[in-house]
């Protein structure tokens, strides 16, 4: 969602790098460029006008004339000034008496139903019992839907027809208590636009549960109009936070710099894909090394530790030093990424230099080869993963005819897999000291 407006600030910092001492002509040169970047990115004009005034008093002022590196104290001041306005952190509330009941709202088609599947996971895995409420009689298929996320999760869905959103909400509630349940998510109506209709039940609802999270779900590829969806429902309901959903889209991403400052609603959660398990809680630090081309690798480690298989992952590196890696490991690796998400979303979150190179790599590429990798990789047989050495012109035909690719693309596999192994092989006899060696 940020790359133009990455690659622009990127290059703004790499002038200011080229000098050795700033000028204040030079730091309005910057802030010109970085005023342009944002305004591109379509953040909205009044938080552009705010954050470039903060960062060009501060660039003028002694903490970077007397600091040893200049363009490094800016680009500092430009991150800490870039989480100001994307605003604190706020939890999930779950405080209270039980059931504590989290209520999501917003228009159609801004995917409050797959939030409420994607909570109720996360949620979940917590240790909380859930039950999900199809508040939402008017879309059709909205209560099947729902349902049919509950059945994938194995989380019991409450649904009752002819009664009113309000009535329905409080039955739930009351059933949830009765039955033991930690946590209530309300997966209430949309409309195409705000209405008074809307609101007027909306406003019913929470008379009648009294929750204690309202979340607006709100669409972030819709550029500024999210902020002025996020005014209208503040401005009639409790909003207690907001989830960004598509941020994984191709859109410029304003939306979610200038949400905060203009409502003052905190942002809680970003959605970032169409699978359950594709929402994050949201951290304004680790947005703005991303948007500022520093990678998020706290982000990345924390997918890691959820996707993968730690005992699995630890005997594959011990084989892996020891040369003793096998295709067979290798497809087990692939499935593993597999599980952290999309390639594009991974080379987002890798930092610095690697973020960089990174970003230059065509994310569709990317999936492509890893498709056509695991599709020779699965039409090998369990010997052949095992024993690459045995595989001769007829079996590489085979296995060309049943991925559908060719063999000189096994024959290129077959040989990255032989320097890579060569390498690591190298490395586990070395040492680790011996990385730097290896590496330069």
């Amino acid at each position: 969602m940020f790359e133009n407006l990455t690659q622009r600030l990127d290059t703004v910092f790499t002038n200011l790098r080229r000098r050795g001492k700033l000028s204040e002509r030079d730091v309005d040169a910057a802030m010109r460029e970085v005023r342009l970047a944002l305004l591109e990115a379509d953040v909205n004009y009044g938080v552009v006008k705010d954050f470039v005034k903060r960062v060009r008093q501060r660039s003028i002022g002694q903490e970077v004339s007397r600091a040893l590196n200049p363009a490094q104290q800016v680009i500092k001041i430009v991150n800490e000034e870039l989480i100001a306005t994307l605003g604190e952190p706020a939890p999930l509330n779950l405080q209270g008496a039980r059931p504590r009941v989290i209520m999501l709202v917003g228009l159609q088609g801004a995917g409050k139903t797959t939030h409420a599947g994607k909570l109720a996971k996360m949620l979940r895995s917590k240790g909380e019992r859930i039950l999900l409420v199809a508040a939402d009689p008017y879309r059709p298929a909205a209560v099947r839907q729902l349902q049919t996320l509950g059945e994938r999760l194995n989380v019991e869905v409450f649904a009752q027809e002819g009664v009113a959103p309000p009535d329905l909400a409080q039955r739930a509630v009351e059933q949830a208590r009765k039955g033991g349940y930690s946590v209530v998510i309300l997966d209430t109506a949309g409309r195409s636009q705000l209405d008074d209709a809307l609101m007027t039940e909306l406003q019913a609802i929470v008379e009648k549960v009294s929750p204690g999270e309202v979340l607006l779900v709100v669409d972030a590829m819709i550029g500024q109009e999210a902020v002025n969806i996020a005014r209208g429902f503040r401005d009639a309901i409790p909003l207690t936070g907001l989830i960004l959903t598509k941020m994984d889209g191709d859109s410029r991403g304003g939306a979610a710099i200038s949400i905060r400052s203009v409502t003052g609603v905190p942002i809680k959660f970003l959605g970032t894909g169409e699978g359950l398990d594709a929402i994050e809680a949201y951290d304004p630090s680790r947005l703005s090394s991303r948007i500022l081309g520093m990678g998020d690798v706290i982000g990345l480690i924390e997918r890691a530790e959820t996707s993968l298989d730690q005992d699995a992952a630890q005997k594959q590196a011990e084989r892996l030093l020891k040369g003793e890696f096998t295709l067979e490991d290798f497809a087990e690796q692939l499935s593993q990424v597999r599980k952290m998400g999309p390639i594009g979303q991974l080379l987002d979150m890798l930092p610095g230099g690697m973020g960089k190179a990174a970003r230059e790599i065509d994310p569709q590429e990317a999936e492509k080869q890893f498709k056509v990798t695991e599709a020779i990789l699965n039409s090998m047989t369990p010997a052949e993963r095992r024993n690459p050495k045995i595989l001769n012109a007829s079996r590489k035909r085979r296995i060309a005819r049943g991925s559908g690719t060719q063999v000189q693309d096994i024959n290129r596999l077959l040989k990255q897999y032989r320097e890579a192994r060569r390498m690591f092989k190298r490395i586990g006899k070395m040492g680790m000291r011996g990385l730097s060696g290896l590496f330069g």
